[in-house]
């Protein structure tokens, strides 16, 4: 789950979670709940209010 929100925001540049959720092909409750993992985990950031990307 969690690679392929990571390769839907390299691919795509900062999303919202249910444009990250299309992109992956995955529901927007299982991004919602990977994103806030991935964001504790340092992985994944929020450069502007309820979008997120990758950290470089």
């Amino acid at each position: 789950m969690e690679e392929k929100i990571i390769k839907a925001l390299e691919e795509g540049g900062a999303m919202r979670p249910g444009d990250i959720a299309t992109a992956a092909g995955v529901s927007k409750d299982d991004v919602t709940k990977a994103i806030k993992k991935l964001v504790a985990d340092g992985k994944v950031f929020s450069p502007k209010r309820c979008f997120y990307d990758v950290k470089k």
